[in-house]
Order: structure tokens, then C-alpha cells, then sequence
């Protein structure tokens, strides 16, 4: 496996240019001169390293093995995957960058600057208000590749807003994370819809607050 950086310093912020990097694997029943556009992330690598060796995948890990993406097996990747990310350190003192979560599915990506240091270690409170103000993006990364055209706010795109929205709050709810925005939908909604079966009435909990 190689794993590449691409020039951008540090690779805080969600936008494709330092979001995507380069990934290569090669190994035992694996086609040569494959392409596969699937989304996988970082969290992915140990459970799919774990399968590969036959070893249990704990299940503790947030993760998901794409071996059998690897392998050209198994079922065709949902359009609900998403990869999330999220940048908490808020303004921190090296690079100033703020604080912000999203995620990206084959097509849109959905961000939310929440711009505040929640009481964290190595964070800034918010300062000056201009620019300290929350903001939602939404980008088509197909029709718009350098995502320079923000369709929050477009009506034409309010089901892939509210699609986008629910699949971002299923995700934190999910991974155990705690979300910075008014929650829109119910947490039991999201288990429903797209994780059926999780045990996580403490998160949901967190959740609807």
C-alpha cells in the first residue's frame, strides 16, 4: 500500500485539494490497473489490513474493510457512503485554521464551519464577528470540481440539502461524535434510515439535545 501527500501543508481544511489524496495497493488477488472510485478513509486501512491477514476486526474500530473492493468482490458501494471530517483545533497558533466538520459522497459535499473552540486544548474562542460567523457549504463537485459556487441556499438543491444533512447527522451519530449544529432530525430517525441494529442510546441521547 502507499498513501501519498500531495504539497498541502498539513491538510486541515475539507476542500478537495487536500480532502483526496493519493492511494495505491497492490498485493495478493488484486487486478493490476484497476481504478476504483468507491469513498474509503483513513479509518478504513486497519480493518481492511485486519481481513486481508484473517484476523477479527474489533469492534471498537469506526472503520470498514473494503477488501472485497480490493478483491472486485462483494456488493456494489451504497450512494449513502460518505467520508467525514472534522478540523477542532480553532485558530490554533501555527496555522489559524477553523474549526469545521462535512462530509462528501460521490457527488456533494456538505460542510459546516462551526468556528468555535468549544473549551478545547490548543483552541482560540471565537474573536472577530465578521468572520467568526457559522456557515454552511454545499457543493456539487462534479458540476463544480474547484467548489466555488455554495448551493445552500439554492432552492433548486433542497432535497440534496436536506439528503446531505440527514446523512451528516446519521454519521456523527454514528462514529460517537458530538455535533456543533442544531440537530434537524431525530437520532432515532437516522438509526432507522441508515444504521439499523446500532445499540446507541447513550449517543442519541447526546444527540436530540
Amino acid at each position: 500500500m502507499a498513501v501519498c501527500e500531495h504539497g498541502w501543508f498539513s491538510k486541515r481544511f475539507i476542500y478537495e485539494e487536500s480532502f483526496q489524496m493519493p492511494f495505491l495497493v497492490k498485493g495478493p488477488g488484486i487486478k493490476a490497473g484497476k481504478i476504483n472510485y468507491d469513498i474509503i478513509s483513513n479509518v478504513d486501512f486497519a480493518p481492511t489490513w485486519l481481513e486481508f491477514a484473517g484476523a477479527a476486526i474489533p469492534s471498537y474500530m469506526q472503520g470498514e474493510s473494503f477488501l472485497h473492493t480490493l478483491l472486485g468482490k462483494g456488493p456494489k458501494q451504497s450512494e449513502d457512503t460518505v467520508a467525514y471530517h472534522r478540523y477542532w483545533m480553532h485558530r490554533e497558533n501555527i496555522h489559524n485554521s477553523y474549526a469545521h466538520y462535512g462530509i462528501r459522497d460521490k457527488r456533494y459535499k456538505l460542510i459546516f464551519w462551526y468556528n468555535q473552540g468549544l473549551g478545547l486544548p490548543h483552541t482560540k474562542p471565537g474573536g472577530d464577528k465578521r468572520v467568526d460567523d457559522q456557515e454552511w457549504e454545499l457543493f456539487d463537485c462534479q458540476e463544480d470540481p474547484m467548489e466555488l459556487f455554495n448551493l445552500w441556499a439554492n432552492h433548486e438543491y433542497a432535497e440534496v440539502r436536506e439528503r446531505m444533512l440527514r446523512l451528516l447527522e446519521a454519521k456523527i451519530l454514528q462514529i460517537g461524535d458530538l455535533p456543533a449544529h442544531p440537530v434537524a432530525f431525530p437520532a432515532e430517525k437516522l438509526v432507522e434510515m441508515y444504521i439499523p441494529g446500532a445499540n446507541i442510546a447513550v449517543r442519541a441521547e447526546q444527540h436530540n439535545l
